[in-house]
């Protein structure tokens, strides 16, 4: 047998999103010529999902989601421990994972592959806090030898910004699981059951951590400013907003509009509960779970932000409201609730758009590429880059990249 290629997964939250992303990257390589191991910081069932797919994963203890810069030298120093020798190729996934991932890779001696989610500045930052983060996102496209970018938006602005050298990007799919089932009246049936709704009301709905990022707040505001009557709205997932959001429902005498489930490990069984999927987020790359959506074939509306409109095009496949405009995202609910049949043919033309896309199997060959071409990079590059700082002299901008 030739030598496998060893590569090292980094992630910051293993779990639905970019942990799924990169399961199904890992799981579709080839084993007898890839040897993968995972790395990540917090993680729930991705892990049993791995172990089940043949992946070994490592739980990092100083690699978490929050800023803490001591914290996060420790975790560039553990990881470099664990890679040096040991991995032919560093792979890793969202803003601060790929800064220690790729900072430790560099002190390891390996080679980096980054793949641009989204990332970790946005519109909603101040001038000076994103400026910063620009800059750090530079200093670390200098340390890294391939970037995959979900989405063509997101390689856009990457290259525009000056992250990246033009010819290291590529794109890639946002890899789903594709064998969703187009939800049928039985399916929503059963979806309405399991969410304890109404078999007759109409659910408006989505997926995703309960954070900033997804702008729950808005999600709970547009539910309010909603005309159209009887209208159920339904959170599925968990996150550090919860108890905020969960309070303003209740100032708002929402409690019987607005229900926030928590985290389920049956999304592909509730997402026929939906009439509609609805996104509120600030900044994304190609959620994954809008893409499920789109496959179950439930209507979407989404925030225009990021890569969401090379999915989401408006008059085709849904319609886009301003992010951060909780008035706009109510008004094109309105819209799609009251023309349901235009709704039924968005959903329709969505899901033949993602059906083929987003299969695991597309994202194999241009894995093994991206490394293949990694390797030989550095090869090339060797002693030919200007030096960047250590991961010492770097360790508060590094600790500030929040995943």
């Amino acid at each position: 047998m030739a030598t496998r290629t060893r590569v090292a997964v980094v992630i910051t939250r293993f779990t639905a999103g970019a942990g799924e992303v990169a399961l199904n990257g890992a799981a579709a390589l080839d084993p007898r010529s890839h040897e993968v191991t995972v790395f990540y910081g917090a993680g729930d069932r991705m892990v049993q999902r791995a172990a089940v797919a043949g992946i070994r994963t490592v739980k990092l203890e100083h690699l978490a989601a929050e800023i803490s810069p001591a914290d996060d030298v420790r975790g560039v120093r553990e990881l470099s421990r664990l890679l040096a020798g040991r991995f032919d190729v560093v792979h890793t996934h969202s803003a601060k994972a790929g800064a220690i991932g790729r900072l430790a890779a560099r002190r390891a001696g390996i080679p980096a592959v980054h793949t641009m989610h989204g990332f970790p500045f946005h519109d909603f930052q101040s001038r000076a806090r994103r400026a910063v983060y620009i800059d750090l996102e530079r200093r670390l496209g200098r340390i890294t030898e391939v970037f995959l970018a979900i989405g063509s938006t997101v390689a856009a602005d990457a290259i525009r910004l000056g992250l990246v050298e033009p010819e290291r990007v590529r794109v890639v799919p946002s890899s789903v699981d594709t064998t969703i089932p187009m939800a049928t009246p039985e399916s929503r049936a059963v979806a309405r059951v399991l969410l304890g709704l109404p078999a007759e009301a109409t659910v408006v709905g989505t997926v995703g951590r309960v954070d900033y990022q997804k702008a729950p707040e808005h999600f709970v505001e547009a539910a309010r400013l909603v005309r159209a009557p009887g209208v159920r709205f339904v959170w599925i997932g968990s996150g550090t907003s919860l108890p905020a959001v969960r309070a303003q429902v209740v100032r708002h005498g929402l409690q019987h509009r607005v229900l926030f489930v928590g985290e389920r490990p049956d999304v592909p069984l509730l997402l026929p509960a939906f009439d509609l999927f609805a996104m509120s987020s600030r900044y994304e790359g190609i959620p994954c779970a809008l893409v499920e959506a789109m496959l179950a074939g439930i209507p979407a509306v989404a925030t225009a932000v990021n890569g969401v409109p090379e999915v989401v095009l408006p008059g085709q496949t849904g319609l886009l409201a301003r992010a951060g405009d909780p008035a706009g995202l109510a008004k094109v609910i309105d819209h799609a609730l009251a023309r349901p049949e235009q709704a039924r043919q968005w959903a329709l033309a969505a899901r033949a758009l993602v059906a083929d896309r987003w299969a695991p199997a597309e994202l194999a060959p241009l894995l093994e590429q991206a490394y293949a071409d990694a390797i030989g990079r550095r090869q090339v590059d060797q002693g030919k880059r200007t030096p960047v700082a250590s991961s010492e002299s770097v360790q508060s901008p590094a600790a500030s990249l929040v995943s």
